[in-house]
């Protein structure tokens, strides 16, 4: 039996550990369900390190070292995002335990030590990727500043050990000179035994050269043992083979053996150098191993932010607002991408600083404590250098602690009921917080378990409480005595899951300033209660007071609703004026640099052209210097200055005609200069040139030639079909067309059909003639592009289409010089 004074020391210690802070922490990172987000974030680790290290994230202890964090995923972010593959982590290993075995003297295998010097190489190339980049990552390249590679060590071990993991022969002359010695005494003994196989293969089993404890035997049938003698070492299960060392070949073995003892031993001299030479950098690799981890850590951080679609947080000051924009459970998003299951719903805080109570109100079943982890968890990944899954910005304080109470802590072996197992909780909360005033406070139902008007009372008077100790505490309730805080306390805000009267489902939005319904007996109704049952409680509720409150709230729902709805439009029409004026701005900017870039263009023209002019005007007077001016001259002189003039003087030249190309549209705005008009253009031109325009309430049929663009271009006018150019030809012998005068150029390219037919105009030059030319009808371009050709070549007199016999508009006959 126990004696009082240990009872007394049981009970004290169970206090204590009552009393212990960290078990509160602990417990709401369990409530939270932390550690599984950290599962999730070390599958995006590389290394077995960077998993081991995400699995066990420590939570900063200062604003500071979460910033310091959050710096080094901003920067992995970056690195990511530019990088192909993202930063390269192949190669490290976890050599940890191997650096503590050699420190002890303990012998690296050749297998550790391949370990050693790939992760050697892989951080070497790892600082060599950060380093190289030309991004802004100073925080990461400081840290990769650090390593310590020793390349010297890497290329010792690979000269030492090959890729089997097995000690080289060029690792030592002592070990190559013992390894040809046992090739020699191995030759010898099969050499040996190959012969005696020969001479007695009637008394072996088989001819086969086998080994037993490292010596050679050959399996001998035991009646005939005799015939070999030697050395037995073992037989067969059933006796009738025995293994025989036969006597020829024991010295060789006895040599054997020596030697691979010799072998072995300097093998482990080789292991045994290796070993201290990594033993020698301990500390250095140690150093190194922390460096990778917390790179792979960061990369972790980045890859999961990326792959949640998260944005990075910024933390705000006294004052500032805290905005969470379309925030989702992290958790929930992992399920709804790797488990089907349901779409997310986010959510939206935003509260003011002087909030200090949240009261979150609304049926079961609603998603009020998902919405107290998300928020706890946000907070969480905010400390610990991860980004938010929500939209940008995401602007949230920090949270020296976040200490929860959600779920049940009914313990039927501790005899406590679920009001006992929340009032414990609880009371490890109060005694957790700190004097800094920086903590959050998630309560799940609280004051629930009870009477609900002693529970009620309890629960109002402990948001009370931590109202004037923490900086934020939110906490879920069904009791409607918490929803008039609000009216009572400027620091006391309300919040709601919204409830979808229409389907009698929950729809898991937060609603923010308006208090929720329970909800109680439309749940019970969807859930199949007995109507009669339900009935039977809506007429008792109907009696009292809260039905005017209830429809109180549910206009007051539905009010927002409307006014979502019209936020949302609103916010709609700007984002579209903000694109079309940026649009606008981003053009005007770009005609601004044109017309700079002309009057640039044009001032070192005018440059140009005053610099000529005066070098002509020069030479002119020299030439006046050189003898006796007389009239004659002078009047050169003149006529020659005139000249410049007209090339020079931007007034004496003539001013240039718009230039063509100017096709109006449907919609488009034209000039008509004749009358003096501007014109919307309300059908395309027809085949004859003409358009239908309209200015004011009047409509006209106008010609092509007698509009223009805004800007002063003129339309391209319709093009007559080209006519046969009227030449004086003398009269020749008839030309016949034949296959060797005639080109087919159809299917062609303009470029490719200009190149065959000059090759064919070359070869047709000495003979003379004429070619048909086969382009077809089509578009015309064609036809088009051989006709300016053969309007350039030398060697064309003319051309012309040909007859409709011979093809018509779809074929040209040129005809030679």
């Amino acid at each position: 039996m126990l004696e009082l004074q240990d009872y007394l020391k049981i009970t004290s210690r169970l206090q204590t550990e009552f009393n212990d802070p960290t078990l509160i922490l602990e417990e709401t990172l369990n409530l939270l369900e932390w550690p599984r987000l950290c599962q999730h974030l070390s599958t995006f680790a590389a290394t077995k390190l960077g998993a081991i290290a995400a699995r066990s994230l420590r939570i900063p202890e200062n604003r500071a070292e979460s910033w310091h964090l959050l710096t080094q995923t901003k920067e992995a972010y970056q690195l990511e995002m530019q990088l192909e593959g993202g930063l390269p982590f192949g190669g490290i290993r976890d050599i940890g335990a191997l650096l503590d075995r050699a420190e002890i003297g303990g012998i690296l295998p050749g297998d550790a030590l391949l370990d050693v010097a790939t992760t050697l190489y892989g951080a070497r190339r790892l600082r060599r990727s950060i380093d190289n980049t030309e991004l802004e990552v100073p925080v990461l390249k400081d840290w990769v500043s650090q390593l310590r590679t020793y390349p010297e060590i890497e290329q010792e071990i690979h000269r030492c050990i090959d890729d089997r993991a097995k000690v080289a022969d060029r690792a030592s002359p002592e070990l190559e000179s013992i390894r040809h010695q046992i090739k020699q005494v191995r030759d010898r003994i099969y050499r040996t035994l190959n012969r005696l196989m020969q001479r007695q293969a009637s008394a072996l089993q088989e001819p086969l050269i086998t080994t037993r404890g490292d010596r050679f035997v050959v399996p001998v049938k035991a009646p005939q043992k005799d015939k070999i003698p030697g050395i037995v070492h073992d037989s067969s299960a059933t006796g009738m083979t025995l293994y025989v060392e036969p006597n020829s070949i024991v010295n060789d073995n006895n040599q054997l053996r020596t030697l691979q003892r010799r072998e072995q031993a300097a093998e482990e001299a080789v292991l045994r150098a290796l070993t201290e030479r990594v033993a020698e950098v301990k500390p250095d690799l140690e150093r190194l191993l922390a460096i990778v981890t917390t790179l792979d850590l960061a990369t972790a951080r980045a890859r999961y932010g990326l792959w949640l679609e998260a944005n990075p947080p910024r933390f705000t000051e006294a004052g500032e607002n805290t905005t969470l924009r379309q925030l989702r459970h992290p958790l929930l998003v992992w399920q709804h991408k790797h488990e089907d299951g349901r779409e997310v719903v986010p959510i939206d805080v935003t509260m003011s600083p002087q909030i200090r109570v949240v009261t979150i109100t609304g049926p079961n079943t609603g998603g009020k404590t998902v919405t107290l982890k998300t928020l706890g968890l946000a907070m969480l990944m905010a400390k610990v250098g991860m980004f938010v899954p929500a939209r940008e910005p995401v602007e949230l304080p920090w949270f020296s602690q976040v200490l929860a109470d959600i779920g049940d802590e009914q313990s039927i072996e501790q005899n406590l009921s679920t009001f006992s197992g929340h009032v414990r909780r609880i009371s490890r909360i109060l005694d957790a917080v700190s004097e800094e005033n920086q903590t959050l406070v998630l309560l799940d139902e609280v004051g629930a378990g009870t009477d609900p008007s002693e529970g009620s009372a309890l629960a109002i008077s402990l948001l009370q409480y931590l109202s004037d100790r923490v900086q934020l505490t939110v906490a879920t309730t069904h009791f409607g005595e918490l929803k008039a805080l609000k009216y009572q306390d400027e620091r006391f805000e309300n919040a709601s899951v919204e409830f979808d009267d229409a389907s009698l489902s929950p729809t898991y939005r937060l609603l923010w300033g308006i208090p929720g319904r329970s909800n109680a007996l439309s749940i019970a109704r969807r859930l199949g209660l007995a109507s009669a049952v339900v009935d039977a409680a809506q007429q008792s509720v109907t009696s009292g007071t809260s039905v005017d409150v209830n429809e109180t709230i549910a206009q007051l729902e539905a009010q927002r609703r409307r006014q979502e709805t019209q936020a949302d439009e609103a916010s709609r029409i700007v984002a579209q004026a903000e694109r079309l004026n940026q649009e606008i701005s981003e053009k005007a900017e770009q005609l601004r640099q044109r017309e700079e870039q002309l009057k640039l263009e044009q001032e070192r023209a005018i440059r140009e052209s005053i610099e000529a002019a005066k070098g002509e005007i020069a030479k002119v007077i020299r030439r006046l210097q050189q003898g006796t001016p007389t009239a004659q001259d002078a009047q050169k002189a003149t006529a020659a200055i005139d000249r410049l003039a007209e090339r020079n003087l931007p007034s004496r030249r003539e001013t240039p005609k718009p230039k063509p190309g100017f096709r109006p549209k449907t919609g488009d705005r034209v000039r008509i200069p004749r009358l003096g008009q501007t014109a919307e253009v309300l059908n395309e031109p027809d085949k004859d040139g003409e358009l239908v325009v309209r200015f004011g309430l009047m409509k006209m049929t106008v010609s092509l030639a007698d509009v223009e663009s805004l800007s002063g271009e003129k339309p391209d006018l319709p093009q007559p079909k080209p006519k046969a150019t009227p030449t004086v030809t003398q009269k020749t012998a008839p030309i016949v067309r034949t296959s060797k005068n005639t080109l087919d150029l159809r299917g062609n390219r303009i470029h490719e059909a200009e190149q065959t037919l000059e090759n064919a105009i070359a070869e047709a030059v000495p003979i003379g003639g004429a070619l048909w030319i086969i382009h077809g009808k089509g578009t015309g371009k064609l036809r088009d592009g051989v006709h300016e050709f053969l309007s350039r070549s030398p060697h064309i007199d003319r051309f012309e289409l040909a007859a409709q016999s011979d093809g018509g508009a779809g074929v040209t006959v040129a005809y030679l010089k």
